[in-house]
């Protein structure tokens, strides 16, 4: 029942790894932006609603600009983009702490966003290139954005917590590596000639309506989980500890969880089919947030990591369903899944802010119970779609995976 969740593990591994590596690489700089946040309040005295308009800056334009590069992919193939966009979102994160104008954070904030929001499409279009469309393949592939995301706030803590967000610009030194990687991977998947090229058969017709059902789970997922990523390492410090380290540790187990549920949910997904196993895991979201929000003391932590595994059980099943849904949209599919509906969620965060500002932060964060409900509900009726064929590459495809003389 888990369709093609086995098929093509083995393929490229190398490429797939490498790429793996990369995204990491990338997705640090998407957790750096909440690990700044306590750093922002305690050095410039920000407020709740102003460190959460940091949050919205790197959200904003990539929920935007991200599907646009979606379908930018499925026109052109623009693997230059890996490593590019990935040098972007480093620098403009390392930038944001030498100035001290609220406006040139924001500004910083947002280049990296855009980073973020140039390099997902493409990835992952080159990602399910190398998988040959295997859904554990590209449950790797994600998995290695959320450790990504999971040592982002010890990165932060060790360089900003220790030099003070002067030291911000020692940050870029993931993004250095990732370009290294992704020239690596994109030299690998053009060097095993035909097999890296094959590709995936779009089987069926683009199913619009259960896409846009799916998309709309996504973003109460987004509403969530960018939430709490905003906000649990200072609600962590009023529930456990007053100490920095509480919210660092609080943010790092957030993260941590993630790459828990993303292999368990390929494990799941290979038993049962994907929409079943994206069900379920709203289900359990909704007591993992409430209480996370209304459990006080260390049992805090357990909650945190519950509500994060079961947020992330569903994240590379979403992409590869979307995807299914739109077969002759793979880019655009992408884009939208990774983008606009998982970003979305900063948009939120300024009211969440602002709430916490007029009455305190968990009763702003309260009302993030119902989101994971509401996912459940949307996911209840969605189809299982039928899963990618493999099909001989394309003419020039891969010939297209790197750049005339990369």
């Amino acid at each position: 029942m888990g369709g093609t969740s086995g098929r093509g593990g083995g393929l490229l591994r190398g490429p797939v790894f490498l790429l793996a590596a990369g995204h990491s690489c990338v997705d640090v700089y998407q957790g750096a932006v909440a690990a700044l946040v306590p750093f922002f309040v305690a050095e410039r005295a920000y407020s709740y609603a102003a460190a959460s308009g940091i949050v919205l800056a790197a959200s904003l334009l990539s929920s935007v600009v991200q599907p646009l590069f979606g379908a930018l992919t499925d026109r052109w193939a623009l693997p230059w983009l890996l490593p590019v966009s990935t040098a972007v979102a480093g620098a403009g994160i390392a930038l944001s702490g030498t100035g001290g104008a609220y406006a040139t954070t924001l500004a910083m904030v947002a280049v990296s966003g855009v980073g973020v929001a140039a390099y997902h499409p493409e990835s992952a279009r080159v990602a399910r290139l190398a998988s040959a469309g295997s859904h554990t393949a590209m449950g790797w592939f994600s998995l290695g954005g959320n450790l990504g995301f999971a040592a982002a706030p010890l990165l932060v803590a060790g360089v900003v917590g220790v030099g003070g967000l002067r030291a911000a610009p020692l940050l870029v030194v993931p993004a250095a590596l990732g370009s290294v990687l992704c020239v690596l991977a994109l030299r690998a998947i053009r060097g095993t000639g035909q097999a890296a090229a094959r590709g995936v058969r779009a089987v069926g017709r683009d199913d619009r309506a259960s896409f846009v059902k799916l998309c709309l789970a996504v973003i109460c997922r987004s509403l969530v989980f960018v939430g709490l990523s905003a906000f649990v390492a200072l609600y962590a410090r009023q529930r456990v500890s007053s100490a920095q380290l509480a919210g660092s540790a609080a943010l790092f187990v957030l993260y941590a969880g993630g790459a828990v549920g993303t292999v368990v949910g390929g494990g799941l997904a290979a038993r049962w089919d994907r929409v079943r196993v994206v069900n379920w895991s709203y289900a359990a979201a909704v007591p993992a947030v409430a209480g996370v929000v209304f459990v006080p003391g260390p049992a805090f932590y357990v909650f945190v990591a519950l509500t994060s595994a079961a947020l992330y059980v569903p994240f590379s099943l979403q992409v590869t369903l979307g995807q299914d849904y739109l077969p002759t949209r793979i880019g655009t599919a992408s884009g939208v899944t990774l983008g606009l509906t998982v970003s979305v969620g900063g948009v939120a965060s300024p009211l969440i802010g602002a709430a916490a500002d007029a009455t305190s932060l968990g009763t702003a964060l309260a009302p993030l119970i119902a989101f994971p409900a509401r996912a459940w509900l949307l996911t209840r009726t969605l189809p299982e779609p039928a899963p990618p064929e493999p099909d001989a590459p394309a003419p020039g495809v891969a010939k297209s995976l790197v750049p005339h003389g990369s």
